[in-house]
């Protein structure tokens, strides 16, 4: 009998990215839009890439299908 197989959720894939060494990175929230009246040293800030943490790591990986 066939065992049921991973499926991989197309709205993590679309939102997070593993490097070659492992880790996960994703864009920070809140600079697509509203940015007028947001302080340009925190824009700066938001452009750059964030890495994924501890538990929700795992999760993140086990939706990614990735163990």
């Amino acid at each position: 009998m066939a065992k049921n197989k991973q499926k991989t959720r197309k709205s993590a894939v679309k939102r997070f990215k593993v490097s070659a060494r492992g880790k996960l990175t994703h864009r920070a929230k809140g600079f697509r839009h509203l940015k007028a009246k947001k302080n340009k040293k925190w824009l700066r800030r938001l452009k750059k890439t964030v890495n994924v943490k501890g538990s929700y790591k795992r999760k993140i990986l086990k939706m990614l299908g990735r163990k």
